[in-house]
């Protein structure tokens, strides 16, 4: 029994040696190739990688830069207001209570609460503020806006800053000497001489602000038609097609917003929008013609 169990048992392996464990080890392992060795020259010249969140780095610049353009323009307008607040007599004097004056006499301005008169000061001075700045806010969003585009839109651009004031003080120009006197002049002349036409201070500082607000808005339809036209959402032949029915909500527009219903009250308001959609037509066509001329 012992022999066949000695039998059955297997062989004993062969003993590796140990310098073949060594090569077939080495065989396996990957050498890391040898560091270079750098300077301090040369270290300090070494550009550090960017960071991996690039997005929130510049999401974090353009917050900073609109700090900076809000401040700017906050600064800017409370140095103007600041200076209006000198004149701020001559300014509700002259320049609010003017066309009252000049229109009838049938108007009276009285004041109905404790601060009325407060606030019909602070109004006035910071409307008059914003006005005389308006040019510089829009100068600052241009700032906000130019390092986004190309050189020659930046070109075009210092020049969309005139345009812009200059549509803007057109249209408060318009509403001041032109709006307001027509419509005083009915307010005053409408209704019974029982009644006396006793006016608010509150209300007639609304009105007076709306007015000229509302004026300068209307009057920036060029430069509306400017930026449709250069992103290509506007065209000459749309706005051409579309002139018989833009003249008629017009004029639609004058008759609503005139007091009077004297027709030439109300082409008096109507033809100065009349004017600007045709002017806006010719700038559409200039814009159109040079973006067909960049894309040859």
């Amino acid at each position: 029994m012992n022999q066949e169990n000695e039998s059955i048992k297997s062989p004993p392996l062969p003993e590796e040696n140990s310098e073949n464990r060594t090569d077939s080890a080495e065989e396996y392992i990957m050498p890391y190739p040898p560091l270079a060795e750098v300077s301090a020259d040369e270290a300090g010249n070494i550009e550090p990688a960017e960071p991996e969140s690039e997005n929130g780095l510049n999401f974090i610049g353009h917050l900073d830069e609109v700090r900076s353009r809000l401040i700017k323009s906050a600064i800017a307008l409370l140095c103007i207001t600041a200076l209006c607040a000198f004149y701020a007599d001559f300014l509700v004097n002259e320049i609010l209570i003017g066309p009252l004056k000049r229109s009838s006499n049938a108007l009276v301005l009285q004041n109905l609460v404790p601060y009325g008169q407060v606030s019909l000061y602070l109004q006035i001075v910071f409307f008059s503020g914003f006005i005389i700045s308006f040019p510089f806010l829009v100068w600052q969003i241009w700032q906000f806006i130019a390092p986004g585009l190309h050189e020659n839109e930046r070109k075009a651009g210092r020049f969309s800053i005139l345009f812009i004031s200059l549509c803007f003080f057109s249209g408060i120009a318009f509403g001041y000497f032109v709006f307001l006197p027509i419509s005083l002049q009915f307010f005053a002349g409408f209704g019974t001489p029982l009644i006396k036409n006793n006016i608010s201070v509150q209300d007639y500082v609304s009105f007076f602000i709306g007015a000229l607000l509302t004026a300068g808005i209307v009057f920036e339809l060029p430069f509306i038609s400017y930026v449709l036209s250069k992103i290509g959402l506007l065209t000459p032949s749309f706005m051409r097609f579309y002139r018989k029915h833009a003249i008629v909500v017009l004029l639609i527009v004058a008759a609503v917003v005139t007091p009077s219903t004297d027709l030439v009250t109300q082409l008096i308001i109507g033809l100065p929008m009349i004017l600007l959609y045709e002017l806006s037509i010719l700038i559409s066509v200039q814009v159109n013609r040079n973006n067909a001329a960049l894309k040859i």
